[in-house]
This record gives structure tokens, C-alpha cells and sequence, in this order.
């Protein structure tokens, strides 16, 4: 079981690791965006490897993290975060550490940022490409959703003569 020291090694490998695959997650992350506005679909499948394989690597770490913070508890050491972990080490290491995880911390949040701007362009596409489906099979007249009337073209613009 580690000692203080190897807490610090350990924690510092810890985010190290993290650091980088957060960093190549929100590199990725922007590519998509700009794929997502071009509509590059062959982009897009490339970039939905990459981040098949970073999302297995945060996974990792995940799993990592919990392994670290199971094993400081066995220690008597805090074990409801790595902030709190970090905290607990003696002032040197604290103040080398602490920093760090602040800094993964805001990364994530950058993250979680950069994930729900991509869905919401992916959102306001799918809305788009549904009202154009919705104009392309009505002929561009929007008529009830309920009713009684009977539609007398079945074709849409595309097909049909506009009445």
C-alpha cells in the first residue's frame, strides 16, 4: 500500500494520464463540431473512433480512480474525492497536487461543455433536416395534424402538381 510519498507519485501518474486524454477528448470534441457544421460524414466516422478509443481510455482512468480511493480508504485516508485525497498529504506534495486537480477538474467541465454544444447542433440539425421533410411532403402547405379533411394529393411538391 502506498505511503505518503507514493501517494504523490501515484496521484501524479493519475493526472498526467487524465490530463492528456481530457486534452485529446476536447481536441476531438472541436474537430466533431466543425465536422457537425460541414456535415463531412466521413469525418465524422473517423472522429467516432477516436472517440470510441478516448472514451475507453476515461473509462480507464475511471476505474483507476476508484481503485486509488478504495485503497486510501483502507488507509484511513479521505477517500470521497481525489481533491480531498490531495488535501490530506503532507504541504509540499498538497501544493503540487491540489493545482492539478483543480486544472482536471475544470477540464471536465470543459468537456461536459464542449459535449452538449455538439448535441445541440446535432439537435437543431435533426430539427432542420424534419422540417424539410415536412415541407418536401406537404408541398410546403402545412394543414391539421387532426381532422376530418381528406388529403387529395398524396405525393407532395416533389410529385404532384401544386394545387
Amino acid at each position: 500500500m502506498p505511503s505518503d510519498g507514493s501517494w504523490e507519485a501515484e496521484l501524479a501518474g493519475y493526472l498526467n494520464e487524465l490530463s492528456a486524454t481530457q486534452d485529446e477528448l476536447l481536441a476531438v470534441l472541436k474537430r466533431k463540431l466543425g465536422l457537425l457544421a460541414t456535415a463531412d460524414r466521413e469525418g465524422l466516422l473517423a472522429v467516432g473512433e477516436l472517440e470510441q478509443a478516448l472514451s475507453a481510455r476515461l473509462q480507464d482512468c475511471y476505474q483507476k480512480r476508484c481503485a486509488m480511493l478504495e485503497r486510501a480508504q483502507q488507509q484511513g485516508l479521505p477517500a470521497d474525492s481525489l481533491k480531498s485525497l490531495a488535501g490530506s498529504l503532507p504541504r509540499e506534495q498538497r501544493r503540487q497536487l491540489e493545482p492539478r486537480v483543480a486544472e482536471a477538474a475544470g477540464k471536465s467541465r470543459l468537456l461536459q461543455h464542449q459535449s452538449l454544444t455538439n448535441w445541440v447542433v446535432t439537435q437543431r440539425s435533426l430539427l432542420h433536416l424534419s422540417h424539410l421533410l415536412e415541407i418536401i411532403a406537404t408541398g410546403g402547405k402545412l394543414r391539421p395534424t387532426y381532422g376530418n379533411e381528406e388529403s387529395d394529393s398524396t405525393g407532395g411538391a416533389l410529385l404532384d402538381r401544386a394545387v
